[in-house]
């Protein structure tokens, strides 16, 4: 069954648009609950958190109505990174978790995605078995807060609640690294003015590090804004400025991480996963011996975990997608050029704190400071485009791209690639190329534009 609502991760866009409303996200909550219902679930608590945005306490509430009546008990851990909620689904038993986030994207946006028993994330079929529930019209919402006035109350006093979550999930992470690990170490912490405010800088400074904390003062329309992983720049001076020995960045709900060395150069995803999968096949602890990653990694990690012993599984694009394919493979490693890290070891979903602690116990254990952990991937030039678009064609519909795209890859013949999809979250067409040389990288992306703009409107 094809899904209308749900994209790679969640439902998303505009506050007060066509999806993204208070009377979207009762109906929502309502499908969501009668779809766990029917499997058992009637009556079990379902768990929210939710970041830093204006929209989001009114999206909560409309949520919460819609879940309980569809005879779920909400309860909200109010602003909590993303796989905090994960961890506490999957520790408290929960039939079900709810993330009121637009992730990386404006203030204006906002989104809901959901979790499952064990903290996982749904599958395609699942977000499309709760959106053939969603009932015409929003339930109503006054008899759903009368009839539930204890899960009600659960809602607005959240603080001891919210507390015992961030708390769990911070001790967790930091059992990571031995105690005082960081002492002495200066670490800049960019927190996107989101979710991870509070637990990112608490577990680093639980741990001994001097913690500069930036992007740390949320006021419900900052988040993201020129700060985060999706803008590492301010990241990278204050490294710098301050003479840290790293600098960690997360966008708004906490679930990517994208670090810095101390020379202010800035880690990918990719460089990231590289550093974890190398130390892990060295230590003969890289389940299955296999790195995830998607069709958007670099060309140059697949040689690098070659040449150690381990091999590389791509995917479609989306971290679930991701984690779908470690536990068929019995993997624990993977995840996205983006940020999104999953180590099934520590967390059971994408989780920027994780990542990042991981990576940070690798220098902790082997005295090499970042600049030179980073040595071990060698990237293949790699350029990307996002092509705003007024409407999403199907790209099997777009003959002029699609002529372009296989093109390329017999020009390539297998020493690099071209890649155009959808974003799944935004109205973009996102373009792809990496080959060997910076200016192959070039007229590939031009070509690529040159023919969307012949099957599609560009705007």
């Amino acid at each position: 069954m094809k899904r209308v609502y749900f994209g790679t991760d969640g439902v998303r866009g505009p506050f007060g648009g066509p999806m993204i409303n208070e009377n979207f996200a009762a109906r929502l909550g309502f499908a969501a609950a009668r779809w766990a219902a029917e499997s058992g679930g009637a009556g079990e608590t379902v768990l929210i958190g939710r970041d830093t945005r204006a929209s989001g306490p009114l999206l909560e509430r409309a949520l919460a109505d819609g879940l309980r009546a569809g005879g779920l008990r909400p309860v909200s851990l109010g602003v909590l990174p993303t796989p905090a909620v994960a961890r506490a689904v999957a520790t408290r038993g929960a039939r079900l978790g709810v993330v009121i986030t637009a992730s990386h994207n404006p203030a204006a946006d906002n989104g809901i995605k959901f979790f499952a028993r064990g903290g996982l994330k749904l599958s395609d079929a699942e977000e499309a078995a709760i959106e053939a529930r969603l009932p015409a019209v929003a339930p109503d919402r006054s008899d759903a807060t009368e009839a539930g006035a204890d899960a009600s109350e659960s809602l607005t006093n959240t603080d001891q609640t919210a507390h015992d979550a961030a708390s769990d999930y911070i001790t967790a992470l930091t059992a990571l690294l031995p105690a005082g690990a960081l002492a002495g170490w200066r670490i800049v912490a960019d927190t996107a003015h989101g979710a991870t405010c509070a637990t990112t800088p608490a577990a680093l400074r639980g741990l001994g590090a001097d913690v500069h904390l930036i992007g740390g003062s949320p006021d419900g329309t900052n988040i993201n804004a020129n700060v985060g992983s999706e803008h590492p720049e301010l990241l990278a001076r204050e490294v710098v400025a301050r003479g840290a020995r790293l600098g960690v960045a997360h966008d708004g709900d906490g679930d990517r991480c994208i670090l810095c060395d101390e020379t202010g150069t800035v880690l990918d995803g990719d460089e990231i996963l590289t550093i974890l999968a190398l130390d892990a096949l060295r230590r003969g602890e890289l389940a299955a011996d296999t790195l995830v990653v998607t069709v958007q990694s670099n060309l140059g990690l697949d040689a690098a975990v070659r040449a150690a012993g381990g091999r590389v599984e791509r995917t479609d694009v989306g971290d679930r997608y991701v984690l779908e394919r470690l536990r068929a493979l019995g993997a624990r490693l993977g995840g996205e050029s983006s940020g999104h890290i999953i180590n099934l070891a520590h967390s059971p979903t994408g989780d920027g704190l994780a990542a990042a602690l991981g990576v940070l116990a690798i220098m902790h254990a082997t005295g090499r400071p970042l600049s030179a952990l980073r040595t071990v991937l060698s990237k293949f030039p790699q350029g990307t485009r996002n092509l705003r678009v007024t409407a999403k064609r199907p790209l099997a519909e777009c003959a002029a791209l699609s002529a372009e795209l296989s093109a390329l890859e017999h020009e390539f013949d297998g020493n690099g690639r071209a890649m155009a999809r959808f974003s799944g979250t935004e109205p973009k067409l996102r373009l792809l190329a990496e080959a060997p040389d910076a200016d192959r990288v070039g007229a590939a992306l031009d070509r690529l534009e040159t023919a969307a703009r012949r099957d599609l409107v560009i705007g």
